[in-house]
């Protein structure tokens, strides 16, 4: 797999404190990159320097080797979309007009009724088709995170009528959904990348990350600590020192991790 993405001593202050420090990461097409660490450990920051919504301090990053800040607006909108952590809206909008948003200016030779469709579509894809017609604000907290999801699910897919090389990024997509709809949207997250798409997330839970991604970043204190595959990453000694929990491999369970709080017990 090719690079896609790539940062260069991504660096980014607030307050005189640096949130991200000297990152150099590269992420390939058909990947699924999971980004974890303590909680301020610049996760979300550094999501937001690799989609472009936050300029660096210092350092850069590049798209196929084009600067990031150098591509047009309309054209980075075409090659990514990204689902914050949280997205309000203060308009009576329905459902389906929230998804659509995501088709707006969106795509090549798209027809009014073609955008339509995708939008249609992307509420299937992410089980809230059934609520089209309701008004967004009426919505449960997970209801509209579902939304939220559809919306990006259809830029993507108008935008891929004029760039074939997408990334998607997702900044804890599941924090208010049930097991149900958790495991759904990531499941999505992951068919996306079998199809060639750089999908890069933050999660908080280290058991979901690991049995979906194919490499995990940790990062601590604005630092990159180590990133590789969850085998390499979520080490006994590493999970002590960042996140001062004991990890206990577990030869019986169908999930090899098995996390405790404290650092006083013995490995299984």
């Amino acid at each position: 797999m090719s690079t896609l993405l790539e940062a260069t001593d991504l660096t980014y202050s607030s307050a005189g404190k640096a949130l991200v420090d000297g990152i150099d990461l590269a992420f390939a097409g058909g990947s699924f990159t999971v980004i974890i660490g303590p909680n301020g450990a610049g996760k979300s920051t550094l999501l937001r320097l690799l989609c472009g919504e936050l300029a660096p301090a210092r350092g850069m990053v590049r798209w196929n080797g084009e600067k990031l800040h150098a591509i047009p607006a309309w054209r980075l909108a075409h090659r990514r979309a990204v689902m914050p952590q949280a997205s309000d809206l203060n308009f009576p909008f329905t459902v389906f007009e929230v998804a659509s948003l995501g088709t707006e200016g969106i795509g090549r030779g798209l027809t009014r009724g073609d955008r339509q469709r995708l939008a249609f579509e992307a509420l299937e894809q992410a089980d809230v088709a059934h609520l089209a017609l309701r008004n967004y604000q009426t919505l449960s907290g997970g209801e509209r995170q579902r939304v939220h999801f559809a919306r990006v699910l259809a830029q993507l897919a108008a935008g891929r009528t004029l760039e074939r090389q997408q990334a998607l990024f997702l900044d804890e997509p599941i924090a208010s959904l049930d097991l149900k709809h958790q495991l759904a949207l990531l499941d999505t997250a992951q068919d996306l990348a079998r199809k060639g798409l750089a999908v890069i997330a933050v999660l908080h839970d280290l058991q979901l990350a690991a049995g979906l991604a194919d490499e995990l970043v940790l990062l601590h204190q604005g630092r990159l600590v180590t990133r590789g595959t969850p085998d390499a990453v979520l080490t006994p000694a590493t999970l002590a020192n960042v996140f001062g929990i004991a990890l206990h491999a577990n030869a019986l369970s169908a999930n090899p991790w098995t996390l405790v709080t404290g650092q006083e017990h013995s490995a299984a």
